[in-house]
């Protein structure tokens, strides 16, 4: 019988809030690149690319970074810049890109070019 390896577990309460922000902001980000395509080779044939669930996962990032960049420290600069990413790239992935300001998340963010 193999010895189980002891995995440290922390109560909610006890992680700091700004840890719970980064890290649902960086799982919308990583969620959001997934449904563009951008973790395959090539996005446009990507099976994961669903450009209705980024838009989704993009707005709710925008939303959350918008209203919390004031406890987010040196944390928001990256988180800003990687929202801006998945931005632009659901842009350059839409067949007929949204007016400027009516992207995803631009209503948080403004127009993202």
């Amino acid at each position: 019988m193999t010895e189980q390896p002891e995995v440290d577990v922390r109560e909610l309460s006890d992680v700091p809030s700004i840890e719970v922000i980064s890290r649902a902001a960086v799982m919308l980000l990583s969620a959001a690149a997934e449904r563009l395509g951008l973790a395959d080779e090539d996005p446009e044939t990507s099976p994961r690319r669903d450009l209705d669930e980024a838009r989704r996962l993009i707005t709710a990032l925008a939303g959350l970074i918008t209203s919390s960049v004031e406890y987010l420290g040196p944390h928001a600069g990256p988180l800003r810049d990687g929202l801006q990413s998945v931005q632009r790239a659901f842009r350059e992935a839409s067949v007929v890109p949204d007016a400027p300001g009516a992207g995803p998340g631009e209503k948080y963010t403004g127009p993202v070019y």
